[in-house]
């Protein structure tokens, strides 16, 4: 496969389109090279700035439209397709749900530049209902503001950038082998440490209808709603009785937990594959709890079966900020 410079070089605008629209759509590859030397060619009169700049905005604005589109029409749903990418799920959308919170609409413009979050953070936009033109603005700045660093440090830098490539001709090959092989050894060993924990606690997981059965027979369990604030808002019921804690709260020992020890507890949260149940009851289990179980498939499972939720008040997380 020829270098991304190559590539530039030969189909121009076409390939930073694509490549842009692919990178901010969710796919996991490294947006910075293709814009940096985009930029640097721009410098060095093979493309022209303005046009660069322009096309990479637009490529962002499409990947924005179809991921606020998917989440205003399938919800959070949408959004669990993105875990398939990423060998954290848990961190991966829970931190977005719970940056959302924070920033609000800002977060449309921060997500442009952190890795794998673009299409969370429009899905987000578009599952709690934000306007269309009001998202397009935030977005179009956004876009605007991603796609004008990068090209214009690389134009700034073309002279530089010209330098160290010539430099890095000769090992150009070996390194690319190099950097290909430490990157192939970190996905193997994410994705093995994720497979361990999820065969760990398959064997805990209790299903909807397990804990119905054993809440009508008067069993003392202590049912813990792990979701985040905009989950709330999105399904503002939860599982009658249960008790909200941050997972925050629970990230100590067992003599400081909010929950007694020797206590038999039943996690739900909203991420996919109870990501953050699954991850808190180990938790637990090392801090000295025995009977811990993630809710197999969370809050919808238990709706979907037809058991009885109680309404919780939810936080709005469309104001401006």
């Amino acid at each position: 496969m020829p270098p991304l410079s190559e590539l530039l070089v030969e189909y121009g605008l076409a390939v930073l389109f694509a490549w842009a629209f692919a990178v901010q759509a969710g796919l996991p590859a490294p947006a910075i090279p293709m814009l940096v030397g985009a930029g640097a060619l721009s410098g060095s009169g093979h493309m022209n700035l303005a046009f660069a700049v322009g096309v990479t905005m637009l490529a962002t604005l499409g990947a924005d439209a179809l991921w606020y589109a998917l989440g205003r029409y399938m919800g959070a749903a949408a959004l669990g397709a993105l875990c398939r990418f990423s060998l954290d799920p848990d961190t991966f959308i829970r931190d977005a749900k719970e940056r959302f919170m924070v920033h609000r609409m800002r977060y449309v413009i921060l997500a442009k530049f952190l890795p794998g979050l673009n299409p969370l953070a429009a899905g987000l936009a578009g599952a709690v209902a934000i306007r269309p033109e009001r998202f397009l603005f935030y977005a179009a700045v956004g876009a605007l503001l991603w796609a004008s660093v990068w090209i214009v440090l690389g134009y700034v830098c073309s002279g530089l950038i010209g330098l160290v490539m010539t430099q890095l001709a000769g090992a150009g090959r070996p390194l690319a082998i190099a950097v290909a092989l430490a990157l192939g050894a970190y996905v193997v060993f994410k994705y093995v440490k994720r497979r361990r924990f999820l065969l760990h606690l398959r064997k805990a997981r209790i299903t909807a209808a397990e804990l119905k059965q054993r809440l009508d027979r008067g069993d003392a369990l202590v049912i813990v709603d792990l979701r985040t604030d905009l989950d709330i808002h999105l399904a503002p019921y939860g599982i009658p009785g249960a008790c909200r804690i941050p997972p925050e709260a629970l990230d100590h020992h067992h003599q400081d937990s909010p929950i007694a020890p020797g206590s038999e507890v039943v996690f739900y949260c909203a991420e996919p594959r109870e990501a953050t149940s699954a991850r808190m009851a180990l938790r637990l289990a090392a801090n000295g709890f025995t009977r811990v179980h993630p809710l197999s498939g969370g809050l919808e499972d238990w709706r979907e079966a037809g058991f009885p939720v109680e309404p919780l008040e939810a936080v709005s997380p469309v104001a401006d900020r």
